[in-house]
């Protein structure tokens, strides 16, 4: 298939707002909107998009073709009769946009476009259907697509050495995109956590839809920043720590930063300190102690992973400023670990916005 129709099929399947849609269909046909465009969407997109989840998604192909048949018509190019027919067919539907509010949901289809190893981007058989909120300015924020989740899939799809057979621990995981991509890497094990009950159901759903590459490797758990234990925290002994779109709300950064603080530091000293401390209290020889010793510091110390668009930059030092009291490191690896473009196709996606930040502890 034509690179270009590729990219029109998975804009349609993600659900990309229309003009999007409209222009990948101009380049599609070299500038207009041709009869093999037109043809194409009809005969791939409409049966694979249209009704296959809800009626809202009967209710985007309705939008998308009623401005792919007037980009025609104003044009003066032919409109394939098939096209006007299903038109027609949405029409009689008699649906609203509006109509549906007790159904918020929307399922889309992120197809990540991978590299063969020749900086070439082929489209492989790694699709991820995800349910999405309408709502996401209506209090549903955790169940929408945030570009910083795109951004870190896209990272450790680009890296996949860094996560695979790593215990990954991802805070405020949303629709559960990222896990998804942990899992596919080979991350040996993939705990997502969320501190909001309606978003981890959400999130559920969505590890179930993609069961086929999480493979009961992915595991979904309450977690809200403001209650959770120190040993509840330190149970889960992450290798790497990830989140996306998590700074946004100056009243949950002191929370974050405490919860970022003892998984940055539990697989580091604390543990084993106490653990050298009853060691000498029982007076084991000094062989044991240095065996433990050398054990502990075998063991390479967690990082973090985070994804953010900078929306307000008050919020942003005041994160910082935390960060540099918990003595944790903050670095700017945005430009340093590049990324492939995996979605050429998602145009509504603006990667520029967001910058990826590595944290570790400054602590001995």
């Amino acid at each position: 298939m034509d690179r270009n129709f590729l990219c029109l099929e998975s804009a349609l399947l993600a659900m990309e707002p229309v003009n999007a849609v409209l222009s990948l269909a101009r380049q599609s046909g070299r500038g207009s909107i041709t009869t093999e465009v037109q043809t194409f969407i009809l005969d791939h997109c409409t049966k694979n998009v249209v009704g296959k989840d809800n009626t809202r998604h009967d209710i985007y192909m309705k939008n998308i073709l009623k401005r792919i048949i007037s980009a025609a018509e104003s044009s003066n190019t032919d409109v394939v009769e098939g096209l006007y027919e299903q038109f027609a067919c949405y029409m009689m539907l008699n649906m609203e946009d509006g109509s549906l509010n007790e159904n918020n949901k929307i399922y889309k289809h992120i197809s990540f476009y991978l590299s063969n190893g020749h900086n070439d981007m082929t489209l492989t058989n790694f699709v991820v259907k995800l349910q999405c909120s309408l709502n996401m300015l209506q209090g549903d924020t955790g169940c929408a697509l945030w570009p910083s989740s795109l951004f870190l899939s896209e990272f450790i799809l680009s890296h996949p050495w860094i996560l695979s057979n790593k215990c990954c621990l991802e805070v405020g995981s949303g629709v559960g995109l990222v896990g998804v991509c942990l899992a596919y890497v080979g991350a040996c094990k993939v705990v997502l956590t969320d501190g909001d009950a309606s978003t981890l159901a959400n999130m559920e759903h969505n590890i179930e839809l993609n069961q086929h590459i999480t493979k009961n490797r992915v595991e979904c758990k309450y977690l809200l920043w403001e209650t959770i234990s120190e040993s509840e925290l330190q149970s889960f002994q992450a290798d790497i720590i990830l989140g996306a779109d998590i700074i946004y709300d100056p009243r949950c950064v002191p929370h974050l930063l405490h919860v970022l603080s003892i998984l940055l530091n539990c697989g580091k000293s604390r543990l084993y300190e106490e653990k050298v401390s009853m060691q000498c209290k029982k007076e084991l020889n000094y062989y044991n102690k240095q065996k433990d010793i050398s054990d502990n510091l075998s063991k390479k110390a967690p990082v973090a992973y985070i994804a953010t668009v900078i929306r307000n930059q008050n919020t942003w030092s005041y994160f910082l400023r935390l960060a540099g009291e918990a003595r944790i490191s903050v670095q700017d690896i945005t430009r340093m670990n590049k990324s492939f473009n995996l979605l050429p196709y998602m145009l509504s996606y603006d990667r520029e916005s967001v910058y990826l930040f590595k944290l570790s502890s400054l602590c001995d």
